[in-house]
């Protein structure tokens, strides 16, 4: 069953879960964004779309901190993170699933999923190698965790498995996983729907419409169908530069996101 049609949670205007404002980008004499603004606001979806090349995937590396822009600011809250970098996103209230999924083959599934915990973890490297006790009871509390969140994404049964023996989608969902673990504020999701059919593409659907009763989500997918479904606000980009923004209704019949889609589907 596809998702139903989203229904604005839209906060107040100042409220701003992330904004990166004004970002441009350059690697050597490319400009992959010029002056990109947009704002994530509590508990709703914002996608962010474009034609190949349009510079995506340079936009989500800088709001994951990959990627440093070269001018503009990122704000989470209102307040400039002037050095992000990946390491520091589980202490803002930030996870990431990322294209390439980014799991451990070499451990199981739940194992995995506990990795993306880190934020709950207060036991230190000390405590955690002499195996103390506060150090058992942390590494029990963590793995219920990843379990009660592997459930809640229906792939509990595959817990004791290596993820290179799963199938595409179901690896995705423990990459996922791996992400919600963490009860994040806002979530950054990379082509999530990317090699999945059109059955699962709906559930994934109807599951990030759902985490927006607990976070917001800043998705970046090339699907048009899923997120004019899912989305509050979507931004477009094209050539690095942001041609459009707004609710879906008002981006699906832009002229210019017309003209930048031309010759695929929209």
């Amino acid at each position: 069953m596809s998702a139903p049609p989203r229904e604005s949670q839209s906060a107040p205007e100042t409220a701003v879960d992330l904004e990166l404002a004004d970002v441009t980008v350059r690697f050597g004499g490319l400009l992959a964004l010029d002056g990109v603004g947009l704002r994530v606001r509590p508990r709703t979806v914002h996608g962010v779309i474009g034609p190949n090349g349009a510079g995506k995937t340079t936009l989500f590396n800088v709001a994951c901190g990959f990627v440093r822009p070269d001018e503009g600011r990122i704000l989470r809250h209102g307040s400039e993170l002037t050095h992000l970098r990946p390491h520091s996103l589980a202490g803002l209230g930030i996870a990431r699933t990322l294209q390439g999924l980014g799991l451990f083959d070499r451990v199981t599934v739940l194992e995995n999923v506990m990795t993306g915990a880190d934020r709950h973890a207060g036991t230190g490297f000390l405590a955690s190698l002499l195996a103390l006790p506060r150090s058992w009871r942390e590494e029990q509390e963590l793995r219920e965790r990843a379990m009660s969140t592997l459930e809640a994404l229906g792939i509990a049964r595959v817990a004791g498995l290596y993820p290179g023996s799963l199938p595409y989608p179901v690896r995705k969902r423990v990459a996922l996983a791996r992400a919600l673990v963490a009860e994040p504020e806002l979530l950054l999701l990379d082509e999530p729907a990317s090699g999945l059919s059109a059955d699962e593409m709906d559930e994934l659907g109807q599951l990030i419409v759902g985490l927006t009763a607990r976070m917001s989500v800043l998705l970046v997918e090339h699907h048009m169908d899923l997120v004019m479904r899912v989305c509050d606000e979507i931004t477009v980009l094209d050539f690095g530069r942001v041609i459009a923004g707004g609710t879906p209704d008002e981006v699906r019949n832009d002229p210019a996101v017309l003209t930048a889609y031309l010759g695929e589907d929209v």
